[in-house]
């Protein structure tokens, strides 16, 4: 795997204060113009709703300063900004469409904040989760299939991916991605040397063995079944393409791309042909200007098109904000709320948007390269990878690249599902960067050693909250040349459980 070159690391978080005002200021000030926009005048709550969002976004700043502090500055800023350019759109649709949506989604976004905070405080340590990573398979296979359980699940617009309790409906698979993430993690280190290094190699490519092949039947075939029995395509399609890239990730084997794509593709012509709801995704793909796929109800291309002619009539700078008419697009708060982004802010907004996206990837990836352990790694990279390939498969729909799926855009769109799991995994890639970003002479909590070129090595110990902690007693048998002649750096890499 790719590593990096140790080197000076400041804890950053003075930059991350300035990036959130930048955030802040981004969200609180599109807010505004929505108001000016729609009713000429500036909202009456604009006060509330910027106090509200300065709150949890310092509060979220203080727990990284308190539990995290070498936690990456982009992250959380990047992530403030779209949830709050999002939360800007889903009030100017309410305006228009006199609904309710912005106030629910900020309360969902309170809600999300604050259970990053939780998981922060709470998650010490990220590689205390590969202990339970038969758990996490179960877990995740369970909110999976959660919707198909009688008197439990409830299908909402032909797809059958909701569970409703009580007056809330809850999409499960949005937390299943986290719980597989975890699983896939934590199976691909154990059996990543066998998955990577056995098999023949035919025409330059090294293929798997048969038998080695099994995860990635599995994957798929569970993936097929999601997309016929819960009709959900985006979902399969998400949690097979997340398992075939931490494969990647794994074992650095192009074959293993090459063959889950293979499969994929084989699977969706197969399901396409046999499962009616399933062709009717294709159609609408393919023929989307057709007349009698345009006009076919349920099932047809009308939400398509009009998202293209929205984000058409957007042009390069948009109609601005309040101006345009992205309330003519069914679900425009939720699933085509890139198309409305994209109205009323031009190519030049969305592409911003993206960038955004592509910031926050990188970001999670950087942190995949610079952690220390395999675990970490696997994780970092899964979760990155759900958040750009998710931002893919919607904004790829909309705009007929690939078929539309159904997914939600992470931090934009309505919905409390998808911005609970996405704050989880934010506040996953949180505690994993501040481990991979912490100099390797500061352990949390444990005995920390860097020896100078080769030299006896001064031990440094730091409490939990990085200040001056009591010796503890491996520390005081690490520093007596007596008690070991094991050379300090993999005392070190012993105690980290580094199986990187």
């Amino acid at each position: 795997m790719a590593t990096v070159q140790p080197h000076r690391v400041r804890p950053g978080r003075g930059i991350e204060l300035g990036l959130l005002a930048l955030a802040l200021a981004i969200g609180i000030a599109a807010y505004a113009l929505v108001g000016i926009g729609v009713t000429g005048e500036v909202p009456a709550d604009v006060v509330g709703y910027g106090v509200g969002m300065t709150v949890l976004g310092l509060g979220l700043h203080a727990v990284l300063r308190w539990r995290a502090p070498y936690a990456d500055p982009v992250i959380m800023p990047a992530v403030v900004a779209l949830n709050g350019i999002g939360l800007a759109m889903i009030y100017r649709l309410d305006l228009a469409e006199d609904a309710s949506f912005a106030t629910r989604q900020l309360g969902w976004t309170a809600v999300s904040v604050v259970l990053a905070g939780a998981v922060i405080v709470l998650l010490r340590d990220h590689r205390t989760l590969r202990r339970y990573t038969y758990t996490a398979m179960i877990a995740g296979l369970v909110l999976v299939v959660l919707p198909l359980v009688p008197g439990l699940g409830a299908q909402i617009n032909g797809a059958n991916i909701w569970i409703r309790l009580g007056p809330f409906s809850l999409q499960p698979a949005e937390l299943g991605k986290i719980a597989l993430a975890v699983f896939f993690a934590g199976y691909l280190v154990t059996n990543r040397d066998t998955l990577a290094l056995a098999g023949p190699k035919v025409l330059g490519l090294q293929l798997p063995r048969i038998r080695d092949l099994g995860p990635i039947i599995i994957a798929w075939a569970a993936s097929l079944a999601v997309l016929v029995s819960e009709r959900d395509l985006g979902t399969s399609l998400l949690f097979f393409g997340l398992f075939v890239a931490m494969l990647y990730v794994a074992t650095e084997r192009l074959s293993w791309v090459l063959i889950g794509l293979s499969m994929f593709v084989v699977g969706a012509g197969v399901a396409a042909s046999a499962f009616p709801h399933v062709g009717a995704r294709f159609d609408v793909w393919l023929h989307a200007l057709d007349h009698d796929i345009f006009n076919r109800s349920p099932g047809g291309s009308g939400q398509l098109v009009r998202g293209l002619f929205g984000l058409a009539s957007g042009g390069l700078f948009g109609t601005g904000w309040g101006a345009g008419r992205p309330d003519l697009v069914p679900y425009a708060e939720s699933d085509f709320i890139f198309a409305s982004l994209g109205e009323e802010l031009g190519l030049t907004g969305v592409l911003a948007i993206l960038l955004v996206y592509l910031v926050l990837a990188e970001r999670g990836m950087r942190t995949a390269i610079g952690v220390r352990d395999g675990f970490g790694k696997l994780l970092a990279g899964g979760l990155a990878f759900v958040v750009a390939f998710q931002c893919f498969v919607v904004v790829g729909g909309i705009t007929r690249i690939i078929p539309l799926t159904g997914l939600t855009t992470p931090f934009l769109a309505y919905g409390g599902s998808s911005l609970l799991a996405n704050w989880i995994i934010v506040a996953l890639l949180l505690r994993i960067s501040d481990d991979a970003r912490r100099p390797p002479g500061v352990v949390q909590g444990h005995v920390a050693a860097t020896p100078p070129h080769g030299s006896p090595a001064p031990v440094q110990i730091v409490g939990s909250a990085g200040g001056p902690a009591r010796p503890s007693r491996s520390a005081r048998e690490a520093e007596a040349p007596q008690a070991s002649d094991t050379r300090p750096t993999e005392r070190i890499d012993e105690m980290r459980g580094d199986d990187a």
